[in-house]
């Protein structure tokens, strides 16, 4: 036993040793790693001043440090994603100017898509939607400014202007066997982002151009003003998007517990998840929404995680797919850097970056021909029909004076003409009819 016992505290001994040499071995693996960083991070700035200083001393033309370093930071930034930038003096005066003051534009949102400037979607009402521009439209040129390889922030920056100048556009647009050239005139942009309208006498349609501060609010006093409607139709087309918190606040309103939306990123700090509270939670009214390509961001977040919830059918056509973070951090007086640290993830787990949401119910935008009714006689037609019953079923006499359209209502002709909102309110009339 004690032999043995020897043997167990050699070996004990023995693996202590073993140990200690794997761990030092390991510890000095570690620290030569990161020697190696250090080394190999203090070439990259060396060699980074030794091009700035060559520049400077032989380029043709007289140029400074401060614009070669710009230069190379706007470079830099870009070829981390689509929404990294920095920002000089000047761009970062435009966006204060976007985010707080009036401006004059065009009403669109842009975003990178495949390397090409593409059109997320136009603001309801503004110069482009009325000048005819659409989602998914790849701008070739502004003026006569190739957009090729040009940023986001340069893209917007020519866009903006005064108001009432002319700007032009050409645009590539799926269908159209040549460029189009589109003149708009450019406004200052001025978005309601909430409207609601009627469909029929049990029907809610609400529309949400963009994400903005008071869309929750809008929401809200839109479906206090219009109490008893059995169903939602929540249309999120063409909105680019907005303000995080509204996206949350709306989904807020229909799921009473779990999570809305995470973000993930590098540092802990980012590394958020979004629950949903019981207050004021409506979980029995039916709702659907629609959703196409110009969907993107905020919009993406509400309709995914309704779906993800089970809380709604979305109707449409697949999102834009924009689920990254993007933060403004000043790093001068004047200067600024805006950079992705995080990206979003739903519910479920599934990102909506570069992927988007699939809807539910697939349906593509169009007009539905009405067949016409072939001859036929009905009681109506007959002499001595019950015209008095006729009058408790239909409220009126038939011969009465036709009334003035009404624009707070969605009318039967309108909603063939939109073949997406038409399977809607047909799938909604179904959920209303179950839910009973």
């Amino acid at each position: 036993m004690i032999i043995k016992n020897k043997k167990a505290i050699l070996l004990g001994f023995l693996s202590s040793i073993t140990a200690s040499v794997v761990l030092t071995t390991s510890l000095q693996a570690d620290n030569s790693s990161r020697q190696d960083q250090q080394t190999s991070k203090l070439e990259s700035y060396l060699k980074f001043t030794k091009i700035v200083q060559l520049i400077e001393e032989q380029y043709v033309d007289d140029i400074n440090a401060s614009d070669i370093i710009n230069n190379a930071l706007k470079g830099m930034l870009s070829n981390l994603d689509a929404h990294s930038s920095f920002m000089d003096a000047k761009e970062t005066k435009e966006l204060q100017v976007q985010t707080h003051g009036e401006f004059g534009g065009l009403g669109i949102t842009v975003g990178m898509k495949d390397g090409a400037l593409t059109v997320i979607a136009p603001l309801e009402g503004t110069p482009a939607d009325k000048a005819g521009i659409k989602a998914g439209d790849i701008i070739l040129k502004i003026n006569e400014l190739a957009t090729m390889g040009m940023t986001i922030d340069k893209a917007v920056s020519i866009m903006r202007g005064k108001p009432k100048t002319a700007i032009e556009l050409t645009v590539v647009r799926k269908g159209e066997m040549k460029p189009l050239q589109i003149e708009i005139i450019r406004d200052i942009i001025e978005i309601q982002s909430v409207y609601s309208k009627t469909i029929g006498d049990d029907i809610l349609y609400m529309r949400i151009t963009s994400f903005d501060q008071k869309v929750v609010q809008g929401l809200k006093k839109s479906i206090k003003e219009n109490a008893g409607r059995k169903g939602i139709v929540l249309d999120l087309r063409n909105n680019p998007g907005g303000l995080l918190n509204q996206a949350i606040g709306v989904v807020d309103m229909f799921v009473e517990e779990g999570a809305i939306v995470s973000q993930k990123g590098k540092i802990p700090e980012e590394n958020l998840v979004y629950n949903a509270s019981q207050a004021n939670t409506d979980t029995k009214t039916p709702l659907v929404i629609l959703v196409n390509g110009g969907s993107a961001s905020a919009s993406e977040i509400v309709s995914g995680a309704l779906q993800d919830h089970k809380r709604a059918v979305v109707v449409g056509n697949k999102t834009f797919g924009k689920g990254s973070v993007q933060v403004v951090m000043p790093i001068s007086e004047d200067e600024a850097l805006r950079l992705t640290i995080a990206r979003y993830y739903l519910p479920s787990g599934r990102t909506i970056q570069a992927v988007g949401v699939t809807p539910d119910v697939e349906v593509s935008f169009g007009e539905i021909k009405k067949a016409e009714e072939g001859i036929s006689i009905k009681e109506r037609d007959l002499q001595k029909h019950l015209e008095s019953e006729l009058e408790k079923v239909d409220g009126k006499k038939e011969d009465d004076e036709e009334k003035e359209e009404d624009k707070t209502v969605i009318t039967d002709d309108q909603i063939y003409k939109d073949s997406q909102l038409k399977s809607a309110v047909d799938i909604l009339k179904a959920l209303m009819i179950t839910s009973k």
